[in-house]
Formats: C-alpha cells, structure tokens, sequence
C-alpha cells in the first residue's frame, strides 16, 4: 500500500463514526496527491457489481489497461455497486465476489472513492460504509457524501438516492435501508446546505459533483426531477464543471446551454444494452452510448480531457475543455 493510500485509509477510518453518528454532520473531507507534474488521472465506472457477471469482468479487464496506459491516481464509482440487494452485512461474500476479485490489475490498486446507488440501499447501508470493508481492501472508501480535495480539483460526493420520492411512496416491494436517512426532510436539508457551503467556499480550479442519480439523461431512466428541483440550482449558482453520474445503463454526455455544467453519465460496468434512449436536444446532446464500459478523466490545472471506452477497449467517444487561469497582482 503506498504512503497516499495509507495515510487516506488512516484519515477514513478516524472521521467515518463521526459521520455515522450524526446523519447532519459537515461533509467529511480527504486529501488526495497529485501527480508531481501537478496533473490528475482517474477512471469512472458505475452500475458494475454483479459478481463478473454482464461483461463486468472484461470491462474490469478494460479499466486495468486503460488504468496502466494513464497512470491513473485513483477510481471513482458511481454507486450501484452490489447487484440486486445492495450487501447483507460486513461478511457478506459478494464484497470479494463483485469487487475485491474483479478489480485485480495492478493499474486499479488505487484509492477507489464510492457513493451509494438505489440498489445499494436495498440492504445494508451501514455494511458498505464500515470499516471492516477497508480493512478488508485498503482501496475501499464508501460514505454517503464526502469530499475529495485534489490541488487542482475538489469532488463533491452527494448520496442521491434520499432525494427520490418513488423510493418512499411506492418502493415496488424493494425493502430499502433508511436508517441513518430519516428523518428524510432534515437529513436532505442538511445535506444541500452543507455542500452548498462547501461549494462556495471551494476554490479549487475545477468542481466536479459526483452522485448516482442523473439529472439530465436520455437513457431508461432519463431525468431524476428532485434532483433538477433541489440540487440542479445549488451545481449551477456555484459554478460547478462537472456532474458525474451511474443509474442510467450507458455512457452519455450532455451540455448545457445555461451554464458551464457538463453532465456526464458512466453506468455502463456491468448489465447494459437497454435499447431505448428518450429524444435529446441535439445541441446539448454530445454523445450517448447504449452498452458497457467507462470514462476516463486526465486533467491540468487549464485543461480537462474526458474519453469514453466501451467493453472491448475502444474509444467511443473524446472531448476536451480548458480554462484561462487568473492570478492577482
């Protein structure tokens, strides 16, 4: 385990019983290092635990090439990450089964930074957030938000799936895990007003939210309308770069033409291939992919380089944006 990871683990396990004790506790914060040349480069996957299962292995196989070929510095998930009923306790064999033993090449041994996505909520909330499982492999972090500082970047991690309303009022006979979340209304209160404070206060050269749910998609499921109501004003007043989201079972990116948001969907890690995508304004719509595979993000302090892989390895999709660096005299 290298010094980076080490000392992250330390910090992870110190400050996760504050943020289990009280569900309107600040945002919990890591540090994670640079490259020496100040860049960053990371991976996004989402939608991937299913014990190799749907191709989840040969995309994982994919993500350790691509890793290598990068130099990534660590690895983002975007919930999602136990297929159907999220984990049953901190024992439960799917943790090796769908993580721990498909992530294997030496590329993915880097911190991997995890939310929780709907069918994560399905079981065991507490497990998937516990120590026990960093114990098990140092690369896990997983807690309902959090932040990530960079030099040159800061992520916003939000725990999306509270804000849904169909999860309370009519759960299709999904058993989902609130505790921790209830009562509903002071929990997502504190939650927006804690990242929109982060978010002011941030002075990082990028800001990138990640959560599960979409905001804008074109995919099955298409719009999270709670998400554009609560959390859509806060990304946009702040002048956030970057939401990155699962749920949606491909890959996708969107634009916007009322602010500087690059929406940005990687769900593609294991069950794709829905064969439905809703009309897109074709101005904002600047790819949609429906099948499997992962993002891959290299970044300066100017510039930002996205690529999208599919399951076989190719690039399916690239773009690039810069910004113009200001400094007082």
């Amino acid at each position: 385990m290298n010094k980076t990871m080490a000392s992250t683990t330390l910090i992870f396990i110190a400050l996760l019983g504050l943020c289990l004790a009280s569900s309107s506790a600040k945002l919990q914060r890591f540090e994670h290092a640079v490259k020496a040349d100040g860049s960053l480069s990371f991976l996004v996957v989402g939608d991937w635990g299913r014990r190799g299962g749907y191709n989840q292995t040969e995309v994982a196989h994919q993500m350790g090439k691509v890793g290598e070929k990068l130099e990534i510095d660590l690895i983002i998930s975007t919930g999602d990450n136990f297929y159907d009923d999220g984990l049953t306790s901190v024992c439960d064999e799917a943790f090796y089964e769908s993580f721990v033993n498909i992530y294997t090449a030496p590329s993915l041994q880097k911190q991997w930074y995890n939310v929780l996505g709907n069918h994560d909520y399905r079981g065991d909330v507490e497990a998937q957030l516990s120590p026990v499982l960093n114990a098990i492999d140092s690369r896990w972090i997983c807690l309902r938000s959090f932040i990530v500082n960079t030099e040159i970047a800061e992520f916003f991690f939000v725990d999306t799936t509270p804000f849904v309303d169909k999860y309370f009022t009519d759960p299709e006979d999904h058993v989902y895990d609130w505790s921790g979340v209830e009562p509903r209304k002071d929990y997502l209160s504190g939650l927006l007003k804690d990242l929109d404070l982060a978010l002011r206060e941030s002075r990082a050269k990028w800001k990138i939210v990640v959560g599960h749910h979409t905001i804008k998609s074109a995919g099955h499921h298409g719009n999270t309308h709670e998400l554009e109501l609560q959390l859509l004003p806060i990304l946009q007043i702040n002048d956030v770069d970057f939401y990155i989201n699962g749920h949606d079972h491909c890959l996708e990116h969107i634009s916007s033409n009322d602010s500087k948001l690059q929406f940005l969907t990687s769900g593609g890690g294991s069950k794709a291939w829905r064969g439905d995508i809703n009309w897109w304004n074709p101005k904002e719509m600047k790819f949609y992919y429906d099948g499997q595979g992962f993002m891959s993000v290299q970044m300066t302090s100017t510039e930002v380089d996205i690529v999208f892989y599919d399951v076989f390895g190719n690039i399916r999709y690239k773009w690039s944006t810069s910004k113009q660096l200001y400094s007082s005299v």
